[in-house]
């Protein structure tokens, strides 16, 4: 039983006022079953599987059932999990050109299991083009297994930021590293007077998103970087400077910026932050683009964003970047037929 009065770690009220966590010590659940929902499509579709045989790409998912959530007791994480899932994918054999489309069932991925004794089946629509199964059995199984575990990964390490709290003693040695270290630099150089309290740390997160689209790796590059192209997707008056150091805002403020870095057709990275945030925090965006051909594969990676924000900064890339610019490059098609 924890005692007041007699310093025990356990009894929260002493240590603060707001009856934060202290040193860990309570039973905290965190429900992960939305985040899951988003990641699990995330890191699986869109996935590409290339042969000898052909070409496969996972391209929906069909069934998504179970839940997910993450527990902390005396500074230790527990993880539960159990997962349904059915995917779609389609394939085009090298040889003939001949389509295909096919399932792939994943009827129990749980912390039960390792994800190499997951079960995985594949199947196929009648009619030949068994080539494409067997490709999908093989390589397709091995890269589905990688994404999974990329899920796993992520699920113990971007959804737990924040639910291990610094304990009393931690939180001492941080500050006395972080003292003697800024008294270090700007001893010589920055008189006390002129330093600024610049607040508190919060705990982020790192986004990761890969989408494919129907479009040249230089045409899709050219819509992040063309204010006329990014006024038409985002339906709003934007500031474009497409250069190092340039200003970017959108959505009528809602989210702006600074291009850090632009090799054409290739990468852009971003200073970036939505206007909901706390004060002057900004995440780091890199879009880096994977020419296929006729269609580009678009890998984000978004670090820096606030846990609170994980969903919102997630459905806003989504919703208010892929999905319109994916209108955008329609009606462009369908306007030069």
């Amino acid at each position: 039983m924890a005692k007041w009065g007699q310093g025990d770690p356990r009894w929260i009220v002493e240590e603060r006022a707001d009856a934060t966590n202290v040193n860990n010590w309570h039973w905290t659940e965190r429900d992960a079953t939305s985040w899951s929902k988003s990641k699990l499509k995330e890191v699986l579709v869109g996935l590409v599987v290339e042969g000898e045989a052909g070409r496969c790409e996972i391209n929906g998912l069909k069934h998504l059932e179970g839940e997910a959530s993450c527990n902390s007791r005396k500074g230790k994480l527990i993880f539960f999990y159990e997962w349904n899932l059915r995917l779609s994918w389609k394939g085009t054999v090298k040889e003939s050109g001949e389509k295909h489309k096919g399932s792939v069932e994943i009827p129990n991925l749980s912390e039960e299991n390792e994800v190499d004794d997951t079960e995985i089946n594949i199947s196929k629509k009648k009619g030949e083009g068994d080539v494409l199964k067997d490709l999908m059995r093989t390589e397709g199984t091995i890269k589905v297994r990688e994404a999974l575990r990329d899920y796993l990964k992520a699920l113990k390490t971007e959804f737990t930021l924040g639910m291990i709290l610094p304990t009393k003693a931690t939180v001492g040695r941080e500050l006395a590293a972080e003292r003697t270290l800024s008294e270090n630099t700007v001893q010589d150089s920055v008189s006390p007077q002129s330093l600024d309290i610049l607040g508190v740390k919060i705990p982020t997160v790192k986004i990761l998103m890969r989408e494919i689209f129907n479009s040249p790796a230089d045409e899709l590059y050219s819509i992040f970087t063309t204010k006329e192209l990014v006024q038409k997707f985002s339906k709003c008056p934007a500031v474009i400077e497409a250069e190092k150091g340039g200003k970017l805002q959108m959505f009528d403020g809602c989210v702006s910026g600074e291009y850090a870095e632009l090799v054409p057709g290739q990468r852009i990275v971003l200073k970036w932050r939505c206007g909901n945030w706390p004060d002057e925090h900004y995440a780091t965006v890199a879009l880096n683009f994977k020419d296929m051909a006729a269609q580009t594969e678009l890998q984000l990676e978004c670090k820096g964003v606030p846990v609170s924000n994980e969903d919102s900064t997630r459905q806003c890339w989504k919703q208010q970047h892929f999905e319109e610019i994916r209108i955008l490059l329609q009606q462009c098609k369908d306007s030069m037929e």
